[in-house]
């Protein structure tokens, strides 16, 4: 199977999420949380994080993290990640108990395809220090896709983490997944990058994009991915090929909002008020734009 087909297999077997011009998603990935070590990317960004989701949650958007939540390659227990982030975990089991999340693997964190790791990893775990084992998301899917179907116009966004097209994240996850954690890991503690990384090889981050916009130009269905942390927006008229970016850019996480039948692309940041006070801001970094443009598109090429 190609690596074209294999984004195909898996925009067949996801499941569907009904969609209309009234409903509010953010799209966000590749957040990597960690066990709050120097190795832990997600850590500085944590705040940021978990203000902007937050808003999201109190302004009743629905959360989708396409893949790469927690970093699986470089840590062998999610109860370590959980207990270091409890804070964020009991913000993402709120939306959970709202019906309100959706979350899915990528390569990084593939032990979550298993639904016996599932079941007694993330539905439920063992805090240590309260000496408790609670239930904090209960009957959880973990997806390795998901299809967004508009309820009047049948047009379909497919939503997946992106390593798919990347051999070495998806046939040889294993070998990277012990690459990583006895090779970079201890390297990256003293300043030297993974050049393996979907994230810090550029020419990776291009030919990775390459090929799931030749899915979209081949499948014609607007496709969302994460996976090379670049984010992407497509101006109408180009292939819709969307990339939410990551959550541990420097000092800033990207994420693709779709409410009132518009997409757009955000960073949120910290910035600093005349008077010396941080706040958590919101910037548009592209759209908003309607996704019916895009739609048309496609259906005319």
């Amino acid at each position: 199977m190609n690596k074209l087909d294999r984004v195909t297999n898996v925009y067949n077997k996801s499941d569907i999420i009904p969609f209309d011009d009234t409903s509010k998603f953010v799209l966000m990935s590749d957040c990597h949380r960690g066990d709050g070590s120097r190795s832990d990317n997600f850590l500085s960004n944590r705040n940021i994080y978990y203000s902007a989701l937050s808003q999201y949650y109190y302004h009743n958007f629905t959360y989708i993290e396409l893949g790469d939540g927690d970093e699986l390659w470089e840590n062998r227990r999610l109860s370590d990640i959980i207990q270091i982030h409890k804070e964020v975990f009991g913000l993402l089991s709120k939306f959970h108990d709202d019906q309100r999340l959706y979350l899915m693997y990528g390569n990084h964190d593939m032990e979550k395809r298993n639904y016996k790791y599932v079941n007694r990893n993330i539905q439920r775990y063992y805090a240590q220090r309260e000496q408790e084992d609670p239930n904090i998301f209960n009957n959880v899917k973990v997806h390795e896709g998901l299809v967004l179907r508009h309820s009047e116009s049948d047009d379909k966004i497919l939503l997946i983490h992106g390593h798919q097209v990347d051999t070495m994240s998806s046939s040889f996850w294993r070998l990277s997944k012990f690459l990583v954690r006895y090779v970079w890991k201890p390297l990256e503690n003293f300043g030297v990058n993974d050049p393996t990384s979907a994230a810090k090889n550029y020419k990776k981050k291009i030919s990775i994009a390459k090929k799931l916009t030749k899915w979209v130009a081949r499948e014609k269905h607007i496709l969302i991915a994460g996976h090379n942390h670049r984010p992407s927006f497509p101006d109408v008229g180009q292939v819709p090929y969307f990339n939410d970016g990551s959550c541990i850019h420097p000092n800033a996480i990207t994420a693709i909002e779709i409410s009132n039948g518009t997409i757009c692309l955000v960073k949120w940041s910290e910035k600093v008020k005349n008077d010396g006070s941080l706040y958590i801001a919101r910037d548009i970094l592209g759209g908003p734009n309607n996704l019916q443009d895009y739609f048309a598109w496609l259906h005319k090429h």
